[in-house]
């Protein structure tokens, strides 16, 4: 076990590396310029030159690389905002509480509904219930979350003259008006994800269900509820698992979206002004946390099976 740990952490740093280069590259590709455009705001630099010194942009692009990735690993500073010149850091422990929060109660509706609509249709193949259940799966893959997002917010001001309010209160100050906020962009964006979900649950518990332990479960006289329960759905949950793993990029990714929508003051929306604004150490900090934690995550996932499986081994 230590040694897959070590090993999985080891091919980590590659695919970091990778991310950092690649963002740190791509910002610099992007058209317009930072300078020009907090001058023109009338950032807090007076001319252009003497805010390109400041912000270490008229160095190589090389060097600018080896100071950021230099101050991460030897200091662990991210660096500060160009706009607000304020510690990356900071503000982003500050506001990730509300990412975290959006994300497992996402994966909370999605895992939910999909595990049971998924596991109706197995039991009851070729049935009603399957045949409802996998139209509505359909649906769920074929409406994007975006637009579902903004249909929630512009069709109640429309038809019934009424604009949500969406001030996040944290969870921490009132429980009961945060989880109100926070349940329809979850419900929202849980529920095109939950699609994906009862598919794959339906054809692994199919496959389980098939097994030669579960015939002899049936022959000992054991109830439906106890052998789907107990004996087939803990093997069916491992497709899920790595599926719901694999999908952590679009949990994380897409709350980029949904907080802009409806204005959470998440990790997602401080990204999204970031790049809007060109606000490079911004966005190239961000984007290697994220996938700093999406690595960690999947090792935690990798490692899930063990439990869910006893046969399933690491070395």
């Amino acid at each position: 076990m230590k040694r897959y740990v070590l090993r999985r952490v080891a091919l980590a740093i590659p695919t970091l590396f990778a991310v950092s280069l690649i963002v740190f590259l791509l910002m610099r590709l992007m058209p317009g310029d930072v300078a020009t455009r907090m001058v023109e705001g009338h950032a807090y630099a007076p001319t252009l030159d003497a805010l390109r010194r400041d912000l270490g942009l008229d160095r190589p692009i090389h060097a600018q690389y080896l100071d950021w990735v230099g101050g991460i690993v030897l200091r662990g500073d991210f660096g500060r905002s160009y706009w607000t010149r304020q510690p990356i850091l900071e503000e982003f422990t500050r506001r990730f509480p509300v990412t975290l929060e959006l994300a497992a109660l996402t994966i909370l509706v999605s895992v939910t509904l999909g595990v049971l609509v998924g596991i109706v249709s197995a039991v009851r193949q070729d049935t009603v219930s399957d045949y409802v259940g996998r139209i509505l799966a359909i649906l769920a893959l074929s409406v994007p979350y975006f637009g579902l997002a903004v249909v929630v917010v512009v069709v109640p001001s429309i038809y019934w003259k009424w604009t949500p309010v969406w001030a996040y209160v944290p969870f921490t100050t009132d429980p009961v008006s945060n989880l109100k906020i926070m349940s329809v962009p979850a419900l929202v964006f849980g529920l095109t994800r939950a699609g994906p979900v009862m598919r794959i649950m339906r054809s692994a518990l199919l496959e389980v269900l098939r097994q030669e332990y579960i015939r002899t479960a049936w022959s000992k006289g054991l109830s439906e509820r106890t052998i789907v329960l107990r004996h087939a759905l803990k093997n069916a949950m491992i497709p899920v698992i790595s599926f719901v793993g694999l999908q952590m990029p679009l949990y994380i990714g897409g709350s980029v979206i949904i907080e802009a929508i409806f204005r959470l003051p998440g990790v997602g929306l401080f990204f999204f002004e970031a790049l809007t604004r060109l606000d490079y150490p911004v966005v190239q900090s961000v984007n290697l946390i994220v996938a700093a934690m999406v690595v960690g995550l999947n090792l935690l996932i990798d490692l899930s099976y063990a439990f869910l499986d006893p046969r399933i081994r690491y070395r």
